[in-house]
């Protein structure tokens, strides 16, 4: 947990955000192995030391969720972060988490694999281009947080809940495993 943590935290130092990081190894565990795991992981790791023979390092992440496809009918899969260090890169390890996670929605019959990337980062977008990855430019991401979130939550109940009840099992007693 301690070093995805801090790898996270390096991700949000290169994206130019890091003082929007908050993340703690506490959250991380919770997200990954609580009892209604929502997230999961793979990590890259490398040997430790200049011999090799320490314990492995990790030095790269992927964590991601499910998301569904309301036009194909089956779920797919919502990469949220890839990182891995500067010094590792080059080397085949982002490749390799990337194709770990397609290969999971092929085993899972998931209809697609997405994800965001800042339109400034070129390295990325190169990368992910080279892959066969193709940018969704006709779409723009929306998000609430913070006060705008809480003032639209503050707005549910009453009469018009009875237009966005929840249809499915409740997700705090649904159980999945974490990777």
């Amino acid at each position: 947990m301690a070093a995805v943590v801090e790898l996270v935290h390096e991700l949000a130092e290169y994206e130019r955000e890091p003082q929007s990081c908050t993340l703690t190894e506490e959250q991380l565990a919770t997200a990954l192995f609580g009892p209604a795991p929502a997230l999961f992981g793979h990590v890259a790791e490398v040997p430790a030391g200049a011999d090799g023979a320490g314990p492995p390092e990790v030095v790269g992440f992927a964590l991601w969720f499910v998301n569904f496809s309301t036009w194909h009918g089956v779920h797919g899969l919502y990469l949220e972060d890839l990182f891995v260090r500067p010094a590792h890169r080059g080397g085949g390890l982002g490749r390799a988490l990337l194709a770990t996670l397609a290969a999971v929605c092929a085993e899972r019959g998931y209809a697609r694999f997405e994800w965001s990337v800042l339109d400034w980062n070129e390295p990325s977008i190169g990368f992910y281009r080279s892959l066969g990855a193709v940018a969704m430019d006709e779409w723009t991401t929306f998000r609430l947080h913070g006060d705008a979130l809480s003032a639209l939550a503050a707005t549910a109940g009453g009469a018009s809940s009875a237009a966005s009840r929840q249809a499915g099992p409740d997700p705090s007693t649904t159980h999945a495993s974490a990777h």
